[in-house]
C-alpha cells in the first residue's frame, strides 16, 4: 500500500515528484565509488525481494519495507538503492506505477535517510546495547514516515481518499513492529560480525576522501 499506483496522483504532484527525486538521487550518488556498488546491489536486492512477501492485515495486505535498514547500512545511498528497487518493482510486477515513481521514491527514500540519521545518533551514547536499540527506532520510524507520507499526498487529492488514507497507517502499525524487530536484530548483529557494513563506515571514508 506504499506504492501509488498510475493513475492516482495529479500531474503537478507526478512532476514535483521526478523533479525532487532527481535532486536526491544526485545527492545520494555524488562521489559514488566502485568498493560501494556491491554494498548497494545487497541492499536494493533486499528491497526488490522483500516487496514480494505480502501479509494479510485486515482488508488488504501489506509487506516489509526495509528502507529503515537501507538507510542504517547505505547511509545517503539509500535513496538510489530505494529508486532502484521501485523501478524494478514497477517494471517486472507492476507494483507501484511508473508515472509515480518520483512520488514513490520520496515516500520510501527520504524516511531511509530518516533511519540513518536516527540510527548515527547512537554515537553519543556509551551503552553495549545502542545498535539495537537505535536500529530499531529507525526501522519503526521509517515505516511510519513512508505511511504518513502515503497518506497525506491521498489527502491532498481530496476527502475521497479519507478512508484509504486512514488504512494505510493502520495498516502499516503492525509492519512497523516487525521492521522495529528486524533492523534492531540486523544493526546488533552487524556491529558485532561486520561493523563495516553499517553506514558510518561508509560516512567517515567519505570525510577522508
Amino acid at each position: 500500500m506504499a506504492h501509488i499506483s498510475d493513475g492516482v496522483l495529479p500531474i503537478w504532484m507526478l512532476v514535483a515528484g521526478f523533479a525532487f527525486s532527481s535532486v536526491m538521487l544526485y545527492y545520494s550518488l555524488f562521489r559514488t565509488s566502485a568498493e560501494e556498488i556491491p554494498r548497494i546491489s545487497l541492499v536494493t536486492a533486499a528491497l526488490f525481494v522483500a516487496s514480494l512477501v505480502h501479509f494479510p492485515v485486515g482488508p488488504t495486505s501489506v509487506h516489509l519495507h526495509l528502507d529503515g535498514l537501507a538507510g542504517i547500512m547505505l547511509g545517503r545511498r539509500a535513496f538510489a538503492g530505494v529508486f532502484v528497487a521501485l523501478v524494478l518493482q514497477a517494471s517486472f510486477f507492476s507494483h507501484g506505477g511508473l508515472t509515480a515513481l518520483g512520488v514513490n521514491a520520496l515516500n520510501m527514500g527520504l524516511p531511509a535517510l530518516m533511519a540513518w540519521q536516527i540510527f548515527g545518533r547512537r554515537a553519543g551514547f556509551e551503552s553495549p546495547r545502542r545498535e539495537y536499540v537505535f536500529g530499531g527506532v529507525a526501522g519503526a520510524a521509517a515505516v511510519l514516515a513512508t505511511a504518513l507520507m502515503v497518506s497525506f499526498e491521498l489527502l491532498a487529492i481530496g476527502e475521497g481518499f479519507r478512508e484509504i488514507a486512514i488504512l494505510v497507517i493502520a495498516a502499516h502499525i503492525p509492519v512497523a513492529m516487525a521492521e522495529c524487530l528486524v533492523s534492531a536484530a540486523a544493526s546488533g548483529f552487524l556491529a558485532t560480525a561486520n561493523p563495516a557494513m553499517l553506514a558510518g563506515k561508509i560516512d567517515r571514508d567519505l570525510e577522508v576522501n
